[in-house]
């Protein structure tokens, strides 16, 4: 029987900077990421399928720009910022190809929540969806990321660059659009 060797973030890094174990140490990333990275992925997009290609794009950006990984912030954060940059690439290219009304730009969002086989939420997880679909993308992943993975808004800040104060605004924007949809539609 083998037995599983877990390592910290700075042996993985140490393993990374090696050319022989580079492999085998960026698979412990992805095996130790993946799943954290598929959610955030998935309440963005909404549809499984996606968030797997997104996830595999994440992965694959991730691998080969590792040498650029400098280690300043945590790896956790280097992935969600690429996993974030996916995501917003994906939805622009799906808006570009979609006819969208302008009453309801993410009408084919909110259809991708209704054929998704996978989503099994009552009707208040259904509500909440459809309420972070009327923000704007950033607005929703400051908020996935607040809400579901309940990240610092320092960590955020490495995320997207900006500022604890912009991303402390952004989270309270998006809480008072989503109170105000569910309001109106419960």
């Amino acid at each position: 029987m083998s037995k599983v060797v877990m390592y910290n973030e700075e042996e993985i890094l140490n393993l990374l900077k090696n050319e022989e174990t580079q492999r085998k140490a960026f698979t412990m990333i992805v095996e130790r990421y993946k799943e954290q990275l598929y959610w955030q992925i998935r309440r963005i997009v909404l549809s499984h399928d996606d968030a797997n290609d997104i996830l595999q794009d994440t992965f694959i950006k991730a691998w080969t720009s590792i040498n650029l990984f400098r280690g300043d912030a945590k790896m956790t954060t280097w992935l969600y910022r690429i996993a974030m940059n996916e995501c917003i690439t994906f939805l622009n290219k799906q808006k570009a190809q979609t006819e969208l009304s302008l009453d309801n730009p993410d009408a084919g969002m909110v259809d991708k929540l209704d054929c998704d086989i996978y989503f099994n939420g009552d009707k208040a997880q259904r509500l909440l969806q459809e309420a972070l679909l009327t923000l704007p993308v950033k607005q929703r992943m400051v908020f996935n990321m607040k809400y579901y993975q309940e990240m610092k808004y320092e960590e955020m800040s490495d995320v997207f660059g900006t500022t604890v104060g912009a991303l402390k605004a952004s989270y309270f924007h998006a809480v008072k659009k989503i109170q105000k949809y569910i309001e109106l539609n419960y």
